[in-house]
């Protein structure tokens, strides 16, 4: 046996014996190993959403227009920039082509929350505020965004929000704000960790505890169930309600409903780490932290404050966090529900219209936010940020094209912000971009200097005539929102088609090659995919061409399509 034989078995006895004491030492504290092993991966939702209605609250059904600073201002902005930015959109002829929302990017705030822990604007970036500006940029009939990150800091490492959601968002709402986009920086995942519960005391605020749930009393699901612990008083706990293994529920009637303090009693280790569970009353969750660190008693408690109707209450002890995507799904859904609450409440308290905010899920697409966000949020990102290089724009369309079945009215993928105007991309490659953003029904954020769309220059007159197009705007607008399907695909071109509202056909031909390609289509082959509902037509068809505004009647498509370029029709019956 050669030593490095010697050694590899050396390390598998040590991985095997850590393993064993893992495994056994989870059983004694009331878990179950086999639980937590289960389901691993960071993309896959465990957590059950069938029966969770879908997010909505009142915003625009169809993707958002408007800007965002991150892409050409990033760290250096200031309220003079945001409004020129504003004034230039209405100037330039954007806004009157839909373009509404200037979203204001990372490090807008400063580094220091107010008196009372809220968010603030940069001190001297932001003299006037954010509710100020918001007033100014709202008076040229525009909306203002702003954003903030799932984490403990900021991608630029600026306040966050998470543990924070409630109170930034009646922060935001207050200060007029109908955008949030929820970056995912320094996120810290929720474990799927449960210590054994001893019971649960349940009060009216300032008054001793009235009613106890205790281990013999649960109803238990799953591999839940009472547990042995002889370093806790009562000698019992509930266990095994760790990484969605089971539940423990309890039928609890007082005679009257408000505001009443849940008291857990539970299990510690001399060492701990940070644990979870969720307290469900009536389908309301209640989220409870158990925090980690060193201690010299065996049993501790949190407390929180739920709210039980008169009469008979259901109450159920679980934690349904297996991988990063339940950890993803549970803190974008707590946030999506502050900003309702907060814009809703803000509405009530000062008799104004109410202004609904906008929820953007930016979670890069690991936790494979569409399949969840349509019950979190209006829009989730599909992938890490986008560059002003052709080949980051290639890559990020290849990735979110094939998404096209997840996304409905007020549920959007977002393939992250336009690059036209930026960098060295070509005129065709810019066309292209648009295009293809547009065909997949994506959000039209841009995010190059408006304020020198006024200066006169072809570029700019360019630009602005790509970005008013408004044959592909209501392309990308189309109430439907049934992005475009890649029908075929080959190393060199790409065809995409896409169903419209009303019985039209949205059709591009997508050149990845570096040197022309001539294209001839037969319309009526668009009949064999199902997901267009198209219907062959007895005679010709009307063939709408959107970037030359060429109209013609036929049964084919001829075009020839440039290197990096698109042809892109609409065709009607």
């Amino acid at each position: 046996m050669t030593a490095f034989t010697i050694f590899i078995l050396a390390v598998l006895a040590i991985a095997l014996v850590a393993f064993c004491t893992w495994f056994f030492a989870s059983i004694a504290d009331g878990k179950c190993p086999m639980c937590a092993l289960k389901h691993i991966g960071r993309g896959k939702l465990t957590i059950d959403i069938k029966k969770e209605p879908n997010y909505e609250n009142n915003v625009s059904s169809t993707p958002i227009m408007g800007w965002s600073s991150w892409n050409l201002l990033r760290n250096h902005i200031d309220e003079d920039a945001i409004y020129g930015t504003a004034k230039a959109m209405v100037d330039s002829g954007l806004a009157e082509a839909g373009y509404e929302y200037i979203n204001i990017d990372d490090c807008w705030q400063s580094s220091m929350r107010d008196e009372d822990g809220k968010l603030q604007a940069d001190l001297e970036a932001f003299p006037s505020g954010i509710e100020a500006l918001c007033k100014r940029v709202n008076a040229l009939g525009l909306k203002l965004g702003i954003y903030s990150s799932n984490g403990t800091l900021t991608c630029e490492d600026m306040p966050a929000s998470l543990g924070n959601e409630e109170l930034d968002a009646k922060t935001f709402a207050s200060w007029g704000i109908e955008y949030l986009k929820y970056d995912f920086c320094h996120n810290q995942i929720i474990t799927g960790s449960t210590p054994i519960i001893e019971f649960a005391d349940i009060s009216k605020p300032g008054e001793r505890s009235q009613m106890r749930l205790r281990p013999d009393h649960a109803k238990y699901t799953g591999r839940a169930k009472t547990v042995k612990c002889t370093d806790l008083p009562s000698k019992q706990g509930m266990g095994f309600l760790n990484h969605g293994a089971g539940t423990a529920s309890f039928n609890v009637d007082v005679p009257y409903g408000g505001e009443y303090i849940i008291t857990i009693h539970y299990h510690k280790t001399a060492y701990h780490k940070k644990q979870y569970m969720q307290v469900v009353v009536n389908g309301r969750v209640y989220e409870v932290h158990f925090p980690s660190g060193f201690s010299m008693s065996h049993d501790a408690k949190v407390q929180a404050e739920i709210r039980l109707d008169s009469g008979d209450n259901k109450i159920t002890f679980q934690n349904p966090v297996v991988t990063m995507a339940d950890s993803s799904y549970i803190q974008y859904k707590r946030m999506g529900e502050a900003l309702q609450n907060a814009s809703r409440g803000w509405a009530a308290y000062t008799g104004k219209e109410e202004k609904p905010i906008t929820f953007s899920i930016c979670e890069w697409g690991f936790a494979h936010p569409w399949n969840w966000g349509r019950k979190a949020g209006n829009m989730w990102r599909t992938t890490m940020d986008i560059t002003p290089k052709w080949f980051r724009i290639k890559s990020i369309y290849n990735k979110s094209v094939e998404l096209y079945r997840y996304a409905s009215p007020g549920h959007i993928n977002d393939p992250d912000m336009l690059e036209v105007g930026n960098g060295k991309l070509t005129p065709d490659e810019n066309r292209a971009h648009f295009t293809l953003w547009c065909m997949m029904a994506a959000p039209l954020v841009l995010g190059n200097d408006l304020r020198r769309l006024a200066d006169g220059s072809s570029k700019s007159r360019f630009l602005i005539d790509t970005l008013t197009n408004k044959s592909l705007i209501l392309i990308d607008q189309d109430p439907l929102v049934k992005p475009a399907k890649r029908i075929k695909r080959s190393p060199a071109l790409d065809i995409l088609a896409r169903p419209l509202a009303n019985g039209d056909t949205a059709i591009c031909f997508f050149n990845k090659s570096a040197k022309e390609r001539p294209v001839e289509f037969d319309i009526d082959s668009l009949s064999e995919y199902k997901y267009l509902n198209f219907r062959r037509a007895p005679g010709n068809y009307e063939i709408h061409d959107l970037w030359t505004d060429d109209r013609n009647a036929g049964t084919k498509i001829t075009a020839t399509v440039p290197k990096h370029g698109v042809a892109v029709f609409r065709i009607s019956q």
